[in-house]
């Protein structure tokens, strides 16, 4: 399949983002003096990718994984701009180009480097805003608590992505704490939502860290300095069978715009993952607002039982990506089940375009749509054109 089209023009998407983003610039003087981590559906400038090939663990499909991120690369570059990271830029370049249309080619950006793996959301900078300007936080990835090789992923941020000049920033280095962007959720206004299963694991200690040991209130600390955090949401129930994580919070709920939190929902009792889940949603029903509200809470369906070599695949509707003027959604070939994830995914959105992504491929490696993604807030990204 070759893409030759530019997906339809959603005007009251652009408009929209136009609104949010001059409403944004223009509170930007009144914004209290310490750093903010922004929500993911703030202006953003680029997305980054970190492109499989035969030296990850995508050898044995590589040729499935590669459509994948074929179909997402164009989703992401037909609407704002798009940064690849991989050792291989010619080959890459080379199948954009047969493959893709130079309208969406010509707001791809490839950086070179070594890398283990895919997972941009989780070995990508973490950016922060602050009274001087952007700071991108280069915390240590380590394979999630030291599950897979990660040396190389881990060098991407300042080898790469600093050091070629694709951003502007000041960079801050992290490496003295294990943090995954996927473990994270944030409001733009201080609010961080998180699991305690991932974020005070003792896999994420080390001796001679800023926390070596597993204490809740040194992470909240930590947390409140370097991502401007002024209160944690922690989750102490929900998991997904499969997942290498531990419980990154962007399999099972998700922060969204006006108070909003998609989660999802298990609804069959016989369901392995029922109880945890139960649990996890009366967490959420109990969490209130910085204003003293409950949150408007919108499930998502549990996919059926995606199934590989025996295994229970960790297949979730939590896992999208928010753009600029559009939400990318996974999906897994289940009908019923992938229209109801953008039904719900639509309410928490409107104005923005909704879009499924196939992303049976993903989930055979444990991950899916968000996981490969990070974006980069609005001023951040320097190569091509900017929103």
């Amino acid at each position: 399949m070759i893409f030759t089209a530019l997906p339809p023009k959603d005007v009251s998407a652009d408009a929209n983002f136009e609104t949010l983003a001059q409403e944004m610039d223009g509170k930007h003087e009144e914004r209290r003096k310490k750093r903010t981590l922004p929500a993911e559906w703030a202006p953003q400038s680029a997305i980054q990718l970190t492109w499989p090939h035969a030296g990850t663990d995508w050898a044995p499909m590589l040729k499935e994984v590669t459509e994948c991120y074929l179909k997402m690369a164009f989703e992401i570059a037909s609407r704002q701009p798009l940064m690849v990271v991989t050792p291989e830029p010619d080959a890459v370049a080379q199948l954009l180009e047969r493959r893709l249309p130079e309208d969406v080619r010509k707001n791809i950006c490839i950086l070179e480097a070594p890398t283990d793996d895919t997972w941009a959301r989780d070995h990508a900078f973490i950016t922060v805003e602050d009274t001087d300007g952007w700071h991108l936080l280069d915390f240590r990835f380590n394979g999630w608590g030291g599950k897979f090789e990660a040396q190389r992923d881990n060098a991407i941020n300042a080898a790469a992505v600093y050091a070629q000049g694709a951003v502007d920033g000041h960079y801050d280095d992290c490496n003295d704490f294990e943090l995954e962007g996927g473990a994270i959720e944030s409001d733009g206004q201080g609010t961080i939502l998180t699991t305690a299963e991932c974020l005070l694991n003792a896999n994420r200690r080390r001796e001679g860290d800023a926390v070596p040991h597993v204490n809740k209130g040194a992470v909240e600390r930590l947390l409140g300095e370097r991502l401007g955090a002024k209160r944690i949401l922690w989750l102490n129930h929900g998991y997904l069978a499969g997942d290498d994580t531990d419980s990154h919070i962007d399999t099972l709920a998700r922060l969204c715009p006006n108070d909003t939190i998609l989660y999802v929902k298990c609804d069959d009792p016989a369901d392995e993952h029922y109880a945890e889940l139960k649990a996890m949603e009366e967490e959420l029903q109990a969490f209130r607002t910085d204003a003293g509200a409950p949150f408007r809470l919108i499930p998502l369906p549990m996919p059926d039982a995606c199934m590989e070599e025996g295994e229970r695949l960790p297949a979730t509707y939590a896992n999208f990506l928010i753009m600029n003027t559009a939400v990318l959604v996974p999906t897994y070939g289940q009908p019923d089940n992938d229209a109801k994830a953008l039904e719900q995914v639509a309410q928490a959105f409107p104005g923005r375009e909704v879009v499924g992504v196939d992303c049976r491929p993903l989930i055979i490696q444990h991950g899916s749509l968000h996981c490969c993604t990070m974006q980069f807030p609005r001023g951040v990204y320097k190569f091509g054109h900017q929103e």
